[in-house]
């Protein structure tokens, strides 16, 4: 009898379990249609669109995955990023909207991520405390304009040249220059003779800088078990941490330079003015150290890559490198570099606009909505993440010849809603004016003493790039160096002083 009650069973239960089975698809189906969106992108699918698209992120890189994303579904694309709904805009009249906008001044990333590199409530760059960052902002702002931004040139001219006149230092037995190396050089003493002025080992603090970086763009939108799995992490929470630990000693130095100083200048430099802050209980010890080294890091890691990018574009166009030299012979000839106006240089100008806009270091910004909105029929619920991908509206919209290198991009007056290198509206970047004086200085001190030469068949297009947080050569040991060939005395334009 008790096989006959098995086989009754089963016959009993098989449909049962099958009507369970056809019920859970059902539910998983309804499911997924609400959780369907009207906006393009990868489907929900039970949960695996989300996996799949996030794991783009994390292993091709955040702006690598953007574009992919934006050519394969259309300027508006919704993704998910460590499970958060993500839009991703790259029409201009979208970005333009939420730059301006005073909704998305917040930004968004892994919170474990930002409290290992000591940017979760601190510092100005991903620091998503509104009232803390408006209040360090204010110490950034006037540190980048006003007298500080009229010194630069002096700086500029002056460092870039001590580096040039120690050039052998950095040329290998081939003749060859690191001139990545070479430009973060001259970038961070000129932040430091900026901002901070205290004496430091360029070389080590460059190495440092270049591994918090790497760690920063490591953990920015890491899932939580990342940060439990110590094989995976601990390398990266040591290299922030040694950065943090070289700037406090630097800070102690500065401190101790303040105290045994009779009587400081009328302008206060950056570094004094943040631990006057902290002696009068504006701003934590913390936040004086992130505050200091996010203004140390901003440059070599962004605008060296682009004058970088720019000496690779400049050879190959030489027609624009003939036409600088012939402006910077122009107007030398009639001033000292120092003292020149640099709003005469129309085509450095173009030059430079032009090689951001073609390949910029960092090609989007990252956002969070502070309230519900509608940007042109999409609708952004609070706390959804944005990415504005700047570098592909700059390739498909306004410019005459979007796909191709051409000063002639620039003939014409650019809207602003077309043009945003440096962004616009409550979170722009506070360093945008600082940062073209500092290239065009650094640019004119260079071109006017050498051309450089790199690499055979090395272009921008061939050589090894990653586009994560920020879009950068691979670098290994030959492929990035270049020769530095003197110009002809009549071209000269400068003496190495």
């Amino acid at each position: 009898m008790l096989p006959e009650i098995l086989t009754t069973d089963s016959v009993v239960v098989t449909p049962v379990v099958l009507l369970l089975l056809l019920l859970l698809f059902l539910l998983i189906t309804i499911w997924s249609q609400t959780q369907s969106s009207h906006i393009p992108g990868p489907c929900f699918f039970a949960g695996l669109g989300p996996i799949l698209s996030y794991s783009r992120f994390i292993w091709a890189g955040i702006g690598t995955a953007s574009n992919y994303y934006n050519n394969k579904y259309g300027s508006t694309v919704r993704v998910w990023i460590n499970g958060e709904e993500t839009i991703i805009f790259s029409k201009s009249s979208a970005v333009y909207h939420v730059l301006r906008s005073p909704n998305y001044t917040s930004r968004f990333g892994s919170k474990k991520g930002l409290e290992y590199i000591g940017m979760e409530g601190r510092g100005i760059i991903f620091n998503s405390n509104i009232l803390l960052w408006k209040k360090v902002r204010t110490y950034f702002s006037k540190a980048l304009s006003g007298p500080n931004l009229q010194r630069t040139v002096g700086i500029c001219v002056s460092s870039t040249a001590k580096h040039l006149d120690d050039l052998q230092d950095m040329t290998d037995p081939s003749g060859h220059v690191d001139v990545l190396n070479l430009l973060r050089a001259i970038v961070v003493d000129i932040s430091n003779r900026l901002f901070l002025k205290v004496p430091l080992n360029e070389k080590k603090l460059l190495l440092k800088i270049h591994n918090y970086f790497e760690t920063w763009q490591a953990v920015l939108i890491q899932p939580d078990i990342f940060f439990k799995i110590g094989w995976l992490c601990n390398k990266h929470k040591k290299a922030a941490q040694e950065l943090q630990d070289v700037m406090e000693s630097l800070l102690e130095i500065k401190r101790n330079i303040i105290n045994e100083t009779e009587k400081l200048d009328d302008d206060l430099d950056f570094a004094t003015e943040l631990i006057f802050a902290q002696n009068h209980g504006e701003l934590s010890a913390d936040n004086v150290r992130q505050c200091v080294l996010e203004m140390v890091i901003a440059a070599p890691d962004t605008l060296s890559i682009s004058l970088f990018f720019m000496l690779m574009l400049l050879k190959q166009n030489p027609n624009v490198e003939q036409q600088l030299v012939e402006e910077m012979s122009t107007i030398l000839g009639e001033t000292a570099m120092e003292n020149i106006n640099y709003e005469r240089l129309k085509v450095m100008e173009k030059f430079i606009n032009e090689s951001m806009r073609f390949h910029p270091v960092v090609e989007f910004t990252m956002r969070k909505a502070l309230e519900d909105d509608d940007i042109g029929g999409t609708k952004i619920r609070k706390g959804t993440n944005i990415i504005l991908n700047v570098g592909l509206m700059h390739k498909t919209e306004f410019f005459p010849k979007p796909r191709e290198f051409s000063l002639t991009n620039f003939d014409n007056p650019v809207p602003n809603r077309f043009f945003q290198p440096f962004g616009c509206g409550p979170r722009s970047c506070v360093g945008k004016h600082i940062a073209m004086v500092m290239m065009k200085a650094i640019l004119i001190t260079l071109l006017s003493r050498y051309t450089v030469c790199p690499r055979k068949g090395c272009t921008v297009s061939s050589i090894r790039q990653i586009n994560n947080l920020s879009q950068k050569p691979v670098e290994d040991e030959h492929s990035l160096t270049m020769r530095f060939i003197p110009r002809s005395h009549s071209q000269s334009m400068i003496s190495s002083e």
